[in-house]
């Protein structure tokens, strides 16, 4: 059996199209989503009975920071420490353009260090815009997919409305992968749920 469920790696957008007003609501609905009952259990009720988590920050070329490193969820406690973590992340990349490539190359050197063997390996990409600088993302996505690796997005749609189509094309990949949307930041906790709940497979909270 595999020591944990998953390996989830959670790669947040903070160029500089992300305002600190929006930034927070970010942090915020995300550790909503993950003190969410129903997520908890799900993180922690797998055959293996714990997850690996971490939370890695990016932004334009060579601004990758791993926030927080492989944590293991395998209680309640475990998850609601980890959300503390993601609700008080700081801002420590520089707020510059949008690298999906440079963040899917930094998740893909996160996964490359997980201390178990989980069951699955997903990338959970949160941005409001297209890749602009760096390399670019889809031969990333293509190798980590080859891999097994689930790369999943949440587009954030106030400022690209076709961003969707962006991911779709560029981003995402790997088994069962997909993209949620949310039409702002206001939205963006709700959409953070049902983005989790779907990799986790449990009823959308």
């Amino acid at each position: 059996m595999n020591a944990v469920d998953l390996a989830l790696v959670l790669a947040v957008d903070g160029s500089a199209s992300v305002t600190y007003e929006e930034f927070g609501l970010i942090a915020g609905g995300m550790a909503a989503a993950l003190r969410e009952p129903t997520i908890t259990d799900a993180l922690i009720g797998g055959p293996a009975k714990a997850s690996l988590c971490s939370l890695l920050l990016w932004s334009g070329t060579g601004a990758q920071e791993v926030i927080t490193g492989w944590t293991l969820i395998a209680s309640k406690s475990d998850a609601s420490a980890f959300a503390d973590q993601v609700d008080n992340m700081p801002r420590i990349v520089t707020a510059g353009e949008t690298a999906i490539g440079e963040a899917l190359l930094a998740s893909l050197t996160l996964l490359s260090h997980i201390p178990d063997t989980p069951a699955r390996q997903v990338v959970n990409v949160i941005g409001d815009g297209r890749s602009n600088s760096g390399i670019a993302p889809g031969p990333v996505r293509d190798r980590m997919a080859e891999a097994g690796i689930t790369i999943n997005g949440l587009c954030i749609l106030h400022e690209e409305p076709d961003l969707l189509a962006s991911y779709t094309r560029e981003v995402i990949g790997g088994p069962d992968a997909f993209a949620v949307t949310c039409q702002d930041y206001p939205a963006f906790a709700a959409a953070m749920k049902q983005k989790l709940a779907r990799e986790l497979n449990v009823p959308i909270v």
